[in-house]
C-alpha cells in the first residue's frame, strides 16, 4: 500500500506513514476485528494479530484513484495468502479510502469481500 500513496506520505514502511492519532475504520463486521481502531499504536497491535493468523504472499491488481484536492486516495487491490491454522488459500479484494494530512495517513476506511474472508477462515472448520 505504501507504493500506492507515493509522495503523499513520508516514510518507508506502512506504520511509518501512519499518523499517531490515525483512525482506521472497517465497514464490515468480522469476528475479532473492531469496527474502529484509534491511534498508530493500537493499529500496530491489531495487525500483529492479523499476521499471526494469515501469511500474505502477494498483493496485486492495484488501482489508485486520486480524489478531492489530492489529500484523499482510493485504492482497490487484491491480497493473496494462506490461513496459517488450516493451510487454506486466502484471496480477498479490498477497497480503501485514505485521507492524508501532513505526510501521514490520518484516516483509513476499509471495505473488503467479507464472504471471501469468511470462506477462507471457516474452511478448516467444515
Amino acid at each position: 500500500m505504501r507504493g500506492a500513496l507515493g509522495d503523499l506520505v513520508e516514510g518507508a514502511h506502512f506504520f511509518d506513514v501512519v499518523d499517531d492519532a490515525t483512525v482506521y475504520e472497517v465497514l464490515y463486521d468480522f469476528p475479532g476485528w473492531p469496527r474502529v481502531v484509534r491511534g498508530r499504536a493500537a493499529l500496530m497491535v491489531q495487525f500483529r494479530g492479523y499476521a499471526e493468523n494469515i501469511e500474505i504472499h502477494a498483493a496485486d491488481h492495484l488501482v489508485t484513484h486520486g480524489v478531492d484536492d489530492g489529500s484523499v486516495v482510493v485504492i482497490e487491490y487484491e491480497v493473496h495468502g494462506t490461513i496459517l491454522a488450516t493451510g487454506v488459500a486466502y484471496d480477498n479484494r479490498f477497497c480503501s479510502v485514505i485521507r492524508v494530512d501532513s505526510g501521514k495517513i490520518a484516516h483509513w476506511r476499509d471495505y473488503m469481500d467479507s464472504l471471501a474472508a469468511w470462506n477462507a477462515l471457516s474452511a478448516g472448520a467444515r
